[in-house]
């Protein structure tokens, strides 16, 4: 149950910033805590006949304003199982295989409290996922990005999470992707190297870092190239993951001067003016980026059988090609 905390500046708190005001009188609230309120739009100003929202925790006060907080009721500390239809791949009593849509966050996050696959996963199993990950992130093993589709294996119980974790650290999982770049690369085919970390510039997003970060490698190829007027508009590539970083081949392939067409956080949005007709329509109107985790290849960490899985492309992902057919080049 949300509840209301009405606060009136004191004299001596005048020119003062709101969050700094409102944590003194809320001491057992952390100051960011309070900063993500304020942003959110939990925050009025009250006066005699009008109400306004203040979303700037700077905003300096007065004395003698009255300002509302408005606290949220707390959300539940464990996922909820959700109803939610999931295409499953192959599942066994130790294991699941998801095929992810676009748009699916994988596990319960800020912003992203109910709807993921992990709500999805704890009804299909009826609770029956590893507890390794936490509470939050019960059987996850591994992640792929909310707008990435593509396939996802989940451990049922704490040995098979252990096996497949192992094999993970190890690289021994083969796991290759699909995804339609910016340009043409060059060479056509090459190993990319670089260790990731966040962007200092930009929390959202990772960079290849000269220090620190993880390592990472990415192994790509090209498939096919379409380009219009002699000029290279994208190209359809098959990505190995040598490892398993945030954002892998979305920073790689940015790295390397071409972007993932449709990526929001690392390419423009707009096309540039050469780009004409159908060329046009078919990579303006793909809204994520075009990646998909096409393959997933690993040993079953109970029975050591070597499993191999691969999913067809998404509807999406396939009109973008489709869209660019005739400008493929011979």
């Amino acid at each position: 149950m949300s509840t209301s905390i009405e606060i009136s500046v004191g004299d001596d708190q005048s020119g003062s910033r709101l969050d700094k005001v409102l944590s003194l009188h809320l001491p057992d609230m952390s100051r960011s805590r309070i900063q993500t309120l304020i942003k959110e739009g939990y925050v009025v100003q009250v006066a005699s006949k009008t109400e306004r929202t203040i979303k700037a925790p700077s905003n300096a006060v007065k004395h003698g304003e009255l300002y509302r907080l408005n606290v949220p009721a707390p959300l539940d500390a464990v996922p909820q199982p959700e109803d939610i239809d999931l295409p499953i791949v192959f599942e066994d009593e130790h294991l699941v295989v998801v095929n992810k849509p676009a748009g699916m966050v994988v596990h319960p996050a800020p912003g992203s409290p109910d709807g993921t696959m992990v709500n999805a996963l704890l009804y299909h199993c009826k609770g029956s996922l590893s507890g390794i990950g936490g509470v939050i992130r019960p059987g996850i093993v591994h992640r792929i990005d909310k707008d990435t589709s593509g396939l996802l294996v989940v451990a049922k119980h704490d040995k098979a999470h252990t096996g497949l974790s192992e094999q993970f650290a190890a690289h021994s999982v083969e796991r290759r992707y699909r995804a339609v770049c910016k340009g043409l690369p060059a060479p056509t085919h090459g190993r990319i190297e670089g260790n990731i970390g966040r962007n200092t510039n930009d929390r959202k997003k990772m960079a290849v870092v000269k220090s620190g970060g993880k390592a990472a490698v990415t192994h790509y190829r090209t498939l096919e190239t379409f380009s219009q007027n002699g000029r290279a508009l994208a190209s359809h590539i098959e990505c190995q993951l040598e490892t398993g970083r945030t954002h892998q081949v979305r920073v790689h392939m940015m790295h390397i001067g071409h972007a993932l067409v449709g990526d929001p956080l690392y390419t423009r949005t707009a096309l540039p003016s050469f780009v004409k007709g159908g060329a046009r329509d078919a990579l303006s109107g793909f809204k994520r980026q075009a990646l998909h985790a096409k393959s997933l290849g690993f040993d079953h960490p109970v029975t050591g059988e070597p499993f191999k899985f691969d999913s067809e492309l998404p509807y999406d992902f396939s009109r973008l090609l489709a869209g660019l057919e005739q400008y493929k080049l011979v």
